[in-house]
């Protein structure tokens, strides 16, 4: 049963109502080793096993009242309308780089034949050079013999659903992504907010026909007055800073945007690797960054400009001000143990979901940092890790909170 229509999301920690997950599938086989890099993996994953482990995690989610929705299913209902079909398959050539008119006819007859649940699955999977057997040889491109093995590439990070867009109070953030190769997963949040009726009027913080990169996994919304965005490998303190002025000037009751500036290394690629909310107290975070981390305060100021300051203090107090607590927790990836933290970040240790204030999803593998948020009375729900941590996200990369409670 569907709950709530629109987006509703104030908290990192209220209890999570309905998300948005993608579960793996033929895209994670079309993954070969002379292309990880360009795929930006670093490992092949096996697809049976990855499948079994994101099962597990969507029964925990079940498990503890969540409304699962996927995006295939949500995809599928907004291509049941020919018009908005013909749309995106034209957007989705484009930015798939089908230049030549006779691949793109090839293309259209191809996908004509497919109901929209194919459709999208084989758009996510990607189409080989051997699918396509009556390409027309119209254009000099057509005719070039190209050793590459894809028409359309797999769209195999989709998985982690946290990037393409993120969810702030009534609205979303529809992204810019840093890396090319992933720049065609933010075309379906654009089709499910442009057209979905449950979601179609969702408000819009930033869009994907801007300039500057910003992906969700640098997005913690930590109470209905703070908005923390990590500026990152993937995220650039321009689309920062755009966003926050967006929120500050709308309706919304956000008060703050801190912008967090973690080392730019792929180890480190978004905030939500290295630090994330688990009560409303207590947060998350890998050693290694605390030592670098700047932090700056955006707030509203005269007129339309930002009064953007330096914050001159420890995290935890800034955490303690900003969020108005009487004092702040931070639990640290590993023990806070120098080689067990490096080896659980690597695992993302410090990416944890949280299902209700002080109730984590976590990788069953970061043993040492699931037992130290444990004995920090967190309540920690595990699923297995083999192959899912190969793509190099947790469990919150992998979800796209639509609804929370207010805690």
């Amino acid at each position: 049963m569907l709950m709530s229509s629109g987006i509703h999301v104030y908290s990192e920690i209220g209890r999570l109502k309905t998300v948005l997950l993608h579960r793996p599938g033929r895209e994670v086989e079309n993954i070969v080793p002379d292309y990880l890099r360009r795929l930006l993996f670093d490992e092949i994953v096996y697809l049976e096993q990855a499948d079994r482990e994101h099962d597990q995690f969507a029964r925990i989610l079940r498990g503890e009242g969540v409304e699962v929705v996927y995006l295939v299913d949500l995809m599928a209902e907004v291509l049941s309308d020919t018009r908005v079909r013909d749309e995106f398959l034209m957007e989705f050539m484009t930015e798939g780089k089908l230049a030549t008119e006779g691949l793109r006819e090839a293309m259209r007859e191809y996908f004509s034949a497919l109901g929209p649940r194919d459709l999208i699955s084989k758009c996510i999977a990607g189409v080989r050079s051997d699918e396509l057997k009556n390409v027309r040889q119209k254009s000099l491109g057509d005719m070039i013999k190209n050793p590459y093995p894809f028409y359309l590439d797999p769209i195999p990070n989709l998985y982690f659903q946290r990037d393409p867009f993120a969810s702030i109070g009534r609205g979303i953030s529809l992204n810019v992504m840093a890396n090319e190769t992933r720049n065609r997963e933010t075309i379906f949040a654009k089709y499910i907010f442009n057209y979905h009726p449950r979601f179609k009027d969702s408000a819009r913080w930033y869009n994907r026909d801007k300039t500057h990169p910003i992906e969700g996994g640098d997005i913690l919304v930590l109470s209905s007055k703070v908005v923390a965005v990590g500026i990152s490998d993937r995220t650039s303190p321009i689309a920062v800073e755009r966003v926050a002025q967006k929120l500050l000037e709308s309706e919304e009751p956000f008060e703050t945007v801190l912008a967090f500036d973690i080392p730019k290394r792929r180890a480190y690629m978004h905030l939500d690797t290295v630090f994330t909310m688990v009560d409303h107290d207590q947060f998350t975070i890998y050693p290694g960054i605390e030592e670098p981390l700047d932090v700056y305060s955006i707030n509203r100021g005269a007129g339309r400009q930002l009064s953007i300051k330096y914050e001159h203090r420890d995290l935890s107090e800034i955490l303690k001000v900003h969020l108005k607590l009487p004092a702040v927790n931070l639990i640290r990836c590993g023990d806070g143990d120098r080689i067990a933290a490096s080896r659980e970040q690597w695992t993302d240790g410090s990416n944890t979901l949280a299902v209700s204030p002080g109730k984590v999803v976590c990788y069953n593998r970061n043993c040492i940092t699931n037992e130290a948020l444990r004995r920090n009375k967190i309540s920690v729900l595990e699923f297995d890790s083999y192959e899912l941590s190969r793509g190099r996200g947790g469990p919150r990369c992998m979800s796209m909170p639509l609804i929370r409670e207010n805690p």
